[in-house]
């Protein structure tokens, strides 16, 4: 929720990934500047009390929203910034409609800019700690803008004395110790002029200065009230100064519009008001923009209109200072005129007709995102021939093209889903996008790349299929979160979710997900080192992998059954399944799948005390590898055959087979491949 700048004479303010794109003229503030820089030289309390400082020191501009108070704390942050070498992080911690922003999201957001991985599906604790820990060695400059309360800029606090935070908030951060609010008022009267100048030109101020000064007090100084009359001004050349101030004076006396007494609002309601009817209607509906971010194609499809005409319509909000403007083609909503623009909402459109414009959004956003990931595929695919049917305006140059759209709207596209989830009346729109979403993310980025947002947004199909009672959706949601939660070690988590999935499956009859799940179950207690309980889950999902004669799964379980009872020290049944893997291989035509199950079997007899068994079951992967033209397989199957000629007594042999090794690991490198080591899909050495 950022406020107006106080001159919206240059480029837009930071952009999402915590650079900013160009600096603003400032006007004023000089005591407040000089206040907020004599603050970092005071000494603290730790300080007068004779100990070192534990954290980062922290700065805090207070003020009411539109107050300008965000543009004060850049100026102050863009003259700071160069003595912090490790630069500036920006966090937003308040969403657009008055939420705060969740302190996982905003220290996710802050570890993202600083390139330190994090694991998917962290908490916040967590994610929090792993902040404080990349910031322990990092001299940074942390802004957090519109702070809600104390508690969120206390848990991404540094623990770094050499690093600095300036917040942003309505008002005092009661229980962050040493902290002195600088509190933001209105401009003083010269300032506000200067900026009126510079929507005006001097001559209609120079004409009237009473009228200036009388306009300046309407708007109490408010940099945001101020850029507004600046605008209507800057769209009328022949009106006067005195016009806009009978105006404001008449907003104000109106009885029914009491909101219209604070400055800001009146100033809001004269701008509004002077706009034709479907430019105001264009305005009333960017409230419903994800995170207040709208870009052409957003705006076309809240007003229905053309993607020219809704760029025309952004393009004349951001010259009459309802909009900022961001990075690439994008638009924000001033967080201080938000609840204005919905409070407009909700007493001029009708329920109904805003729940369309939000589905037509949503519908919009779908549409890209499929051309966004169809641009990927091979061309010829079914999925480009469907792109070259799309319009014009919905379709990508190219994936690099799609991939930057990707990355500056992802912020927004997490948003939609979010909102989409929350509003509750447009459930099948919301699994829609998500659906669309997870698939570009993965295209774009891999799934291992995206892992953090891709939690995120299983969680939201999770919390959809839960309230609409959608056992299938339950299921797949519950495994994909499950599967996040086992890649980063929290195994006890993923077996929870795994059990529920099994549960959810069963409810919807859903075979796949039944034997999915079951085997998950089973890879859960094998990471968690319960062989017995793991063979049982193996066994039970084999079972259903027969029953439908699905033999590569079957195969594979197989294998999964060879590897725990290997673990278990039982080497009679290890045997036997890992033969049974080998032979489901060999029938599905997998013949380095045949191989590598055959060196498994060799590698239990040698743990059984076979070793000559062990050789002959080698020697014959060797000739199945050889079969394959597998180049690296079969010179990780030449060294394992070595290993166990060596322990036979044979070194003459062995050296045989690790020349030969050595020549086929050769060829592979040579050709781009590395060397590999031979290792089941579940076993362990």
């Amino acid at each position: 929720m950022t406020d107006q700048a106080v001159d919206f004479g240059g480029a837009g303010g930071a952009d999402r990934s915590g650079a900013r794109p160009g600096r603003r003229r400032f006007y004023g503030r000089a005591r407040e500047l000089k206040e907020l820089r004599a603050d970092i030289a005071r000494a603290g309390l730790d300080t007068l009390a004779g100990r070192p400082s534990p954290r980062a020191r922290v700065l805090l501009v207070a003020g009411r929203p539109g107050s300008g108070r965000t543009a004060l704390a850049e100026e102050l942050v863009g003259d700071l910034a160069r003595g912090y070498r490790d630069g500036v992080l920006r966090a937003r911690l308040t969403e657009p409609g008055g939420e705060p922003v969740p302190v996982e999201r905003a220290a996710r957001g802050l570890l993202d800019r600083l390139g330190v991985p994090a694991p998917a599906g962290a908490a916040g604790d967590e994610l929090t700690q792993l902040l404080r820990e990349a910031c322990a060695e990092r001299r940074v400059l942390l802004l957090l803008d519109d702070a809600a309360g104390a508690e969120q800029v206390d848990a991404l606090l540094p623990d770094n004395p050499d690093c600095l935070v300036v917040a942003v908030a309505q008002g005092p951060l009661t229980g962050i110790p040493g902290v002195r609010p600088c509190t933001v008022g209105g401009l003083d009267a010269k300032s506000a002029i200067e900026l009126l100048d510079g929507y005006t030109g001097s001559v209609r101020i120079t004409v009237d200065p009473q009228a200036a000064e009388t306009l300046t007090e309407l708007c109490g100084g408010q940099p945001a009230a101020l850029v507004l009359a600046g605008g209507w001004l800057a769209a009328r050349p022949m009106a006067s100064v005195a016009d806009l101030t009978k105006r404001l004076r008449a907003v104000a006396d109106e009885p029914e519009r009491p909101v219209a007494a604070r400055p800001l609002a009146r100033a809001f309601r004269v701008a509004y008001e002077a706009l034709p009817a479907s430019a105001a209607r264009t305005l009333r509906l960017l409230a419903l923009a994800p995170v207040g971010i709208a870009d052409a194609h957003t705006a076309s499809a809240l007003a229905g209109c053309s993607v020219s005409a809704a760029r025309s319509a952004l393009e004349g909000f951001a010259a009459a200072g309802f909009l900022h403007e961001a990075d690439d083609e994008q638009y924000e909503v001033p967080g201080c005129l938000m609840p204005l623009l919905r409070e407009l909402l909700e007493t001029e459109d009708r329920p109904a007709e805003v729940q369309l414009a939000r589905a037509r959004m949503l519908e919009r956003t779908v549409r890209l995102l499929h051309s966004c990931r169809a641009v990927t595929e091979p061309e010829g695919s079914p999925a480009r021939r469907k792109l070259a049917g799309l319009p014009r305006a919905l379709r990508f140059t190219g994936p690099e093209a799609a991939a930057a759209w990707l990355r500056s709207r992802q912020p927004a596209l997490l948003a939609a889903a979010r909102v989409a989830v929350a509003d509750g009346e447009l459930d099948t729109l919301a699994r829609r996008l998500i659906a669309a979403l997870v698939r570009a993310l993965a295209a774009h980025r891999g799934a291992e790349n995206a892992a953090p947002e891709l939690y995120g947004l299983h969680q939201l199909v999770l919390d959809v299929a839960e309230r609409r009672g959608l056992h299938r959706e339950r299921a797949a949601a519950l495994l994909n979160l499950a599967d996040l939660d086992a890649r980063t070690g929290r195994t006890a988590d993923a077996l929870v979710r795994y059990r529920a999935a099994l549960d959810a499956g069963r409810l919807a009859n859903d075979p796949y997900a039944i034997s999915r799940a079951m085997e998950s179950v089973g890879g859960a207690h094998q990471e968690l080192g319960d062989w017995q309980r793991a063979a049982d889950w193996y066994g039970r999902a084999l079972s259903q992998r027969l029953a439908r004669d699905e033999r590569a799964d079957q195969a594979r379980l197989y294998g999964r059954l060879g590897a725990v009872h290997s673990y278990a020290g039982r080497y009679g049944e290890a045997l036997r399944n890992w033969r049974a893997a080998a032979a489901g291989y060999r029938r599905l035509g997998d013949l380095a799948g045949h191989a590598r199950a055959l060196s498994e079997a060799a590698r239990v007899q040698e743990y059984a005390g076979r070793p000559q068994e062990s050789l002959r079951t080698c020697e014959e992967a060797v000739e199945w590898a050889r079969r394959a033209k597998d180049v690296r397989l079969l010179a990780a199957l030449q060294l394992r055959l070595a290993d166990t000629l060596d322990r036979l007594g044979d070194p003459a042999a062995a050296r045989l087979h690790r020349a030969a090794a050595d020549q086929l690991l050769g060829t592979g490198r040579s050709a781009g491949q590395p060397a590999c080591e031979i290792r089941s899909a579940s076993a362990k050495d």
